[in-house]
C-alpha cells in the first residue's frame, strides 16, 4: 500500500534489501544459501515481486545482522 508520498512498503522492501545484501558483499545465492531460501525468492523480493513470509525475512534479517525492521524502513520519507 503506497503511503501519502507514494513510496511503498513492498518498494522499500526491495531497495533495503538489494543495498544491504550489496553492501555485505553477499550475492543472491550465498545470502539465500545462508538464511534457508531460495535465490529466486531474494532475486523477487529484490525486484518487488514477492511477498515473502516474515519468517523468510527474519532469517534474511539475521543473516544481514540486522534488525527485521530495517528493510521496511522508507528512507526516502526521512530525506
Amino acid at each position: 500500500m503506497p503511503n501519502p508520498n507514494g513510496h511503498s512498503v513492498r518498494k522499500a522492501l526491495a531497495h533495503n534489501l538489494r543495498v544491504l545484501r550489496a553492501t555485505r558483499r553477499l550475492s543472491q545465492n550465498v545470502l539465500a544459501e545462508e538464511a534457508g531460501v531460495t535465490q529466486a525468492l531474494v532475486s523477487a523480493i529484490e525486484l518487488g515481486k514477492a511477498n515473502p513470509t516474515l519468517a523468510s525475512l527474519e532469517r534474511i534479517a539475521i543473516v544481514l545482522k540486522i534488525d527485521m525492521s530495517e528493510l521496511f524502513l522508507d528512507r526516502e520519507l526521512w530525506s
